[in-house]
């Protein structure tokens, strides 16, 4: 691989309610970097306000299912409970790499792990909100969940944050502002590193 060519694969990872999007959103707004968002597939519904190939390549199970036979994600799960699969895509990371670009993957645990095992190099960043009790604060700040889904959400991050040494950096979300400061940080430190 070129390196002088090639860009870098960024994972960002963290429990629901930690403000992955927004930090990672911010951060494509304000980091000096060729940064591109990967973005995911999923077999779900578009919400409102939600275009197919900017918050997920919409696709029907079937499409989904032949492409992962196919081997055309890095990785992919169905999401329990749903019965929605969500992944993501090579294309999507082969051609931003090719560009040069720094494509951040803003994927769960087991996605990041599964991943890493195809891109050791990968520069792999955990957000968190720095305590459960903050976590789940936010989490009913939302008011979208009902008792069961915040517990077993709040269940699925004391998982996600036993796995959080398995990540090269760790970030606290206490601010956005902070958080994005801190992560675009780590992104320039790492600006000589072969990818």
């Amino acid at each position: 691989m070129d390196y002088a060519t090639t860009g870098k694969l960024v994972i960002v990872s963290g429990p629901s309610g930690a403000g992955k999007s927004t930090v990672v959103w911010r951060l494509l707004e304000v980091c000096r970097l060729p940064l591109k968002l990967s973005v995911s597939a999923t077999t779900r519904s578009p919400r409102p306000g939600e275009i197919d190939g900017r918050e997920y390549h919409f696709l029907t199970v079937e499409e989904f299912l032949r492409r992962r036979d196919n081997d055309e994600f890095l990785e992919s799960k169905e999401v329990f409970g749903r019965g929605d699969y969500y992944g993501t895509l090579r294309s999507e990371t082969a051609s931003g790499l090719s560009q040069g670009k720094w494509v951040i993957l803003e994927i769960d645990v087991e996605g990041a792990l599964a991943v890493l095992q195809q891109h050791p190099e990968a520069i792999t960043i955990f957000l968190h909100p720095g305590s459960m009790d903050e976590l789940e604060r936010r989490l009913r700040l939302r008011g979208t969940e009902s008792e069961a889904s915040i517990q077993r959400r709040l269940e699925v991050a004391r998982r996600e944050l036993a796995m959080m040494d398995r990540y090269r950096y760790e970030v606290i979300n206490d601010t956005v502002e902070r958080a994005v400061r801190e992560i675009c940080d780590i992104l320039q430190a790492n600006r000589g590193e072969p990818s």
